[in-house]
């Protein structure tokens, strides 16, 4: 597997003889797919069909098994209901399939390059792997007991454990840079390049071989970029990480110029959280507008997710036209150019939950100036305003360098770069291999499943469908060479 965050580690678990069964001491809530489990409760899900245990369950994934592995692991859990997971592990290690997790850094991945204080957008208990209650691992731990919703910190705290508990380290290989992954000429095998960091500067080169390869880079790699003039000024970054540095070094405080956020997701909320809770003044530009029904806040609880509807108040009630007279001390300043109108004050006075925070939603970025002004468009009239820093947080995308021509051809629409959200890659739904090239699997972020709750189907899908292949070749058995990379 390429790539040993949660998606690499749920698989390597399920590769390694861990198999899922029915736990016949519970019930599941769903009649009908109780009656599925019950009908072949002798054997382990992963030699069941899983399209006919997947068929008429809905959850918020695209993919069924995805779906089915969620329902099993939480059921009801979308209505609110804490009921035990279904099913009980056993191992067996006669059916391990030997097999390597390639990444960056030590198990986890991005999880251990994200901001530690900031709360996860899920549930702890739903970024739990199968087989560790998150729990019992991070109670001991824990400052708040009272949040269900974990830190970064503690989930890549929580994942790297989780690898010792269940006795995989021997699949995972650390700090190893993949170059290259090919289809050797014979068609069988995978050639897999690249090189592992040794210490701080050595690079030790490794060249492996693979009849099957699983891609589960997530989708952390590549900022999605404006493409305006002027993004490439020092004053212009991509990551929220950037705003946290800014904020500890004192390069902004109170009485700095605003920080332009652009963006209307999560990452973009964190930062107005951020800035925000550090006084620093804000102007918010994103292209929806606020009734938007695909705005991801519409889809959280409020009661579990105040900050971001707090965040959400504000886009909607401290919109730069909204800001009364009273308030005009609060109100940003826009720069006169000449031959640009500026919009004048309307509507009517609102609560301010931050006075320093602006929202201008159905406005776009035009160009960013050396000057440290940037230039926006609205619907009736262009505004440029002095600021003092940029954060372009409107969402990331996989980077498949190490495939030919990117991996754009195994993508729904392989005349357009991958995407997570709208050109993920084209999967076979109950196997996870793609339509393009047999012996290639993706999970995860690249096939469209972006919480770790989601991902764990992935997992699911491939190693039933590798299971069940060498069943049939008769090579189940451990043999000591690498099949699976």
């Amino acid at each position: 597997s390429i790539c040993n965050g949660p998606s690499g580690i749920c698989l390597s678990y399920l590769l390694s003889g861990y198999k899922p069964y029915l736990d016949t001491a519970t019930v599941h809530p769903n009649p009908i797919l109780y009656r599925k489990l019950q009908e072949t409760k002798h054997l382990p899900i992963t030699e069941q069909d899983l399209e006919y245990l997947s068929e008429g369950l809905e959850g918020r994934s695209r993919n069924p098994v995805a779906v089915l592995f969620d329902t099993l692991l939480h059921p009801n859990a979308d209505f609110g209901y804490e009921f035990p997971p279904v099913l009980q592990w056993r191992r067996d290690k006669q059916q391990h399939i030997p097999h390597l997790v390639l990444g960056r850094s030590t198990p986890g991945g991005a999880w251990h390059a994200m901001e530690g204080s900031i709360l996860t957008i899920s549930l702890g208990i739903w970024m739990e792997l199968p087989g560790v209650n998150y729990r019992d691992l991070i109670n001991g731990k824990r400052r708040d007991v009272t949040s269900d919703r974990a830190t970064p910190e503690e989930i890549s705290s929580y994942y790297r454990n989780y690898v010792k508990l269940k006795g995989l380290q021997k699949n995972f290989v650390d700090n190893t840079y993949v170059t290259s992954v090919q289809k050797l000429c014979r068609g069988a095998l995978w050639e897999v390049r690249g090189y592992q960091q040794v210490q701080s500067d050595t690079h030790v080169p490794f060249s492996l071989f693979a009849e099957n390869v699983v891609l589960a880079t997530g989708a952390s790699d590549s900022p999605v970029r404006l493409g305006v003039e002027g993004e490439d000024l020092p004053f212009v970054f991509h990551s929220i990480s950037d705003l946290g540095l800014a904020v500890s070094r004192r390069k902004l405080d109170m009485n700095s110029d605003p920080v332009l956020i652009v963006g209307a997701g999560l990452s973009a909320a964190d930062a107005v959280l951020c800035a925000c809770n550090s006084n620093i003044k804000v102007l918010h530009v994103f292209r929806k507008s606020t009734d938007d029904p695909d705005l991801i806040f519409k889809q959280l609880p409020k009661t579990l997710y105040p900050e971001y509807h707090k965040v959400y108040n504000m886009m909607c009630s401290q919109t730069y036209t909204n800001v009364a007279p009273s308030s005009a001390s609060n109100r940003p300043q826009a720069v006169s150019i000449p031959q640009l109108a500026t919009t004048k004050m309307t509507g009517n006075a609102s609560v301010s939950l931050f006075p320093d925070y602006t929202s201008f939603p159905e406005h776009c970025v035009v160009s960013f100036q050396s000057d440290m002004k940037c230039l926006l468009q609205g619907n009736n009239s262009l505004k440029a305003f002095k600021i003092s820093m940029v954060l372009v947080l409107i969402g990331t995308n996989p980077n498949l360098f190490f495939l030919k021509g990117q991996g754009q051809y195994l993508s729904q629409d392989p005349t357009k770069p991958i995407s997570c959200k709208q050109n993920p890659i084209d999967i076979h739904p109950y196997t996870f291999e793609c339509t393009k090239e047999p012996g290639l699997f993706a999970m995860g972020p690249l096939v469209g499943d972006n919480f770790v709750r989601f991902l764990k189907g992935g997992a699911l899908g491939i190693a039933s469908c590798l299971l069940k292949r060498l069943k049939k070749k008769g090579k189940l058995i451990s043999n000591g060479g690498n099949d699976f990379i």
